[in-house]
């Protein structure tokens, strides 16, 4: 299992290596250029990213999974030393490569011929945070956005996160504030999906990127900012999955998805109509938002469209096919794992809650396997078992009887204390050992000496 997720992790890492090269419409020098860079960025050859392309190509997500057991002690070879030493030359030029600096510690000494492996030194930086990813960051210096538009439907999808009123949900006597989650197509500014939450995390966004996937297809690429709801490894392995590229805006970089802010600023003058309203509920404010949506909105002129063009008609006459995966490809890619260990009832905790997962597994580490939208059953999954479902912990009027102990733990009959007979024939030997002690008065004789 622990193999399984490695293997899925690494396909995850390759894809979004890969996902620049991915774009339709790339001339063959852009996409030599980008392979060029690539190299110089990540130490890779070229030849290593022509065979993941090809992998990708022919077998899709799981053929960036590495075909071999997964690489172990791959930090060993690399003392701390050695590594000060290579963050140093890294440092000295950011844009040294890791096969550079190899060749140069190799040349001054302080490594032998073949002692360090790419990979692994990769590998250190990036825990040490020092990648030339990580260090791009601080070297890049700001640069005016410039206004971008791509030509078809589903080509780019962007969503935001906008902090909405207060409102009552169900039947609390409190308000809690609401937030609205907006997917938006780049090229016809049609908004996909968009809703009011009660909460602010990262299951609102999910639900509202699989409503739109399940309606529209899957896109080419999704653009985010940097906020905790879309940046995390759900949302890679999500978008890795369904091979869709990942995209992020840089750090304090609004302006870069202005389609979206700008749709943030024209729900406003929803929010501001709302206000009047006397039922301040989150399911009045959704029912009304949808309304507003379709006729103020999806349905209007927009007047970067072309005259008389609305966000729908603009996605609905776009000829290009939409692309949509089968629903069990859907489901997988939408779900999520985490490890768990059993307690002494046969229970996990999980989302503050109880679920029975099985007296035979007390004290076992498993792996729970759920869909972040509807955790009422979790699919727990062990090593040399079939994935079995937990479902939410009733408690009873009336204990649950301990299991009985297993027989491979039941003790065995014995005509004796093996250790009582091990501790005596050990010290028979100690006393065998032992030199009996020299009477000299036996030795010396009469006149000769004296004791």
């Amino acid at each position: 299992m622990k193999d399984g997720k490695k293997a899925e992790e690494i396909a995850v890492a390759r894809f979004q290596l890969l996902s620049p090269l991915l774009e339709d419409g790339l001339d063959p020098a852009k996409l030599r250029e980008m392979k060029a860079q690539l190299c110089v960025q990540t130490g890779l050859s070229e030849r290593t990213l022509r065979r993941y392309l090809k992998e990708y190509h022919q077998d899709g997500f799981g053929g960036l999974k590495p075909k071999g057991k997964g690489r172990t002690n791959l930090c060993m070879s690399v003392s701390d030393e050695l590594l000060d030493a290579a963050i140093g030359l890294r440092r000295e030029v950011p844009s040294r490569s890791v096969s550079q600096i190899i060749q140069i510690l190799e040349w001054e000494g302080k490594a032998k011929k073949g002692q360090i492996k790419r990979s692994t030194l990769q590998e250190r930086f990036a825990q040490r945070g020092y990648s030339s990813r990580q260090m791009r960051m601080y070297t890049q210096s700001g640069v005016a956005a410039r206004r971008f538009q791509k030509k078809h439907r589903n080509q780019l999808f962007q969503s935001d996160i906008k902090f909405g009123p207060y409102v009552f949900v169900g039947n609390s006597g409190t308000k809690v504030q609401a937030y609205l989650v907006a997917f938006i197509d780049d090229a016809t500014r049609y908004v996909l999906h968009a809703a009011f939450y009660a909460t602010l995390d990262k299951c609102i966004v999910i639900d509202c990127m699989r409503q739109v996937m399940q309606k529209y297809g899957v896109p080419e690429a999704v653009y985010f900012d940097n906020g905790k709801q879309f940046r995390n490894k759900w949302m890679i392995r999500t978008c890795s999955k369904l091979g869709i590229r990942l995209l992020y805006t840089a750090p304090y970089a609004a302006e870069s998805k202005g389609k979206i802010e700008r749709l943030n600023q024209t729900v406003d003058s929803f929010l501001a109509e709302f206000a009047l309203e006397k039922e301040q509920t989150l399911d009045r404010l959704n029912e009304l938002f949808q309304v507003w949506l379709s006729e103020c909105y999806q349905n209007k002129p927009h007047s970067a469209l072309g005259e008389n063009t609305s966000p729908q008609m603009a996605y609905q006459c776009d000829p290009k096919p939409l692309r949509f995966v089968s629903t069990e490809v859907m489901a997988n890619a939408f779900l999520h794992m985490e490890t768990r260990k059993v307690d002494k009832a046969g229970c996990i905790s999980f989302q503050g809650k109880k679920y029975e997962v099985g007296l035979s597994f007390i004290g076992r580490t498993v792996d729970v396997v759920y869909d972040p939208t509807d955790t009422m059953i979790l699919t727990i999954e062990y090593p040399n078992h079939e994935p079995w479902t937990a479902r939410e912990l009733v408690i009873g009027e009336r204990s649950g009887r301990r299991p009985s102990m297993p027989e491979h733990l039941g003790t065995i009959p014995a005509d004796s204390s093996r250790l009582l007979a091990a501790a005596a024939d050990k010290h028979k030997d100690r006393i065998d050992q032992i030199t009996p002690a020299v009477r000299y008065d036996s030795v010396w004789k009469d006149g000769e000496g004296s004791v």
